[in-house]
């Protein structure tokens, strides 16, 4: 199974990817998580995307590509993978097809996780995060015994800025205008799957399913 997810910021993506990697046992990708692995690691790409963010810039796609590239054909994704952040604009999804076409692979589908800006801004304005570890936490879903300290490591839990209802709607925005025409991409090549993102964890995992089953 070789699934892209798509979705905008608290639309619940990350904890979906997690449960489908179980699922199907296969690696969820995230480009960023890729990018700090390339960088630990020093491998050439990830030297060069070391001097690149150091200097304040963002990773060209060039870079970028070369290290799915790696990622792709490593012994972890001979099963498949869900590819998490990427990408995000119609450039980077023609880059993607090339690569996929010359690794003689391709995508079973693209996942849309849909949800209404009102339903996101009630959502984020309940996240939590800690300032020592990065655990993210959900006041709804957390059932935290003290709103102030993480339950982990005991560190100070804070409203980041990006998660304010005025910068949520700013991000929004970003994002329609962004992934829209790589939603169009997709739709013209007959893998888009929309998905309703509103409702249970659970519920939104069977929509899911149902939707790849029904390819």
């Amino acid at each position: 199974m070789r699934l892209i997810l798509f979705g905008p910021p608290g639309v619940g993506k990350g904890t979906q990817a997690k449960l489908l990697s179980v699922r199907f046992n296969i690696p969820q990708i995230s480009t960023g998580d890729l990018l700090r692995e390339a960088v630990a690691a020093g491998t050439e790409l990830g030297k060069k995307a070391k001097a690149i963010m150091d200097a304040g810039q963002l990773v060209s796609d060039e870079i970028m590509i070369g290290i799915i590239r790696d990622v792709l054909r490593s012994e972890k994704c001979r099963n498949g993978f869900i590819l998490d952040g990427f990408p995000r604009t119609v450039h980077q999804a023609k880059a993607l097809s090339d690569l996929l076409a010359d690794l003689h692979i391709s995508i079973d589908s693209v996942i849309n996780m849909e949800i209404n800006e009102h339903e996101v801004v009630q959502r984020l304005g309940k996240r939590l995060t800690c300032r020592n570890c990065g655990r993210i936490y959900n006041l709804d879903i957390d059932k935290l015994a003290d709103p102030t300290k993480c339950p982990k490591c005991g560190g100070e839990l804070y409203q980041r800025e990006d998660d304010k209802p005025e910068t949520v709607r700013k991000r929004l925005t970003v994002y329609a205008e962004s992934t829209t025409p790589v939603k169009d991409y997709y739709q013209h090549a007959g893998l888009l799957r929309n998905v309703n993102g509103v409702g249970s964890i659970d519920q939104v995992n069977k929509d899911i399913v149902a939707s790849l089953n029904h390819r």
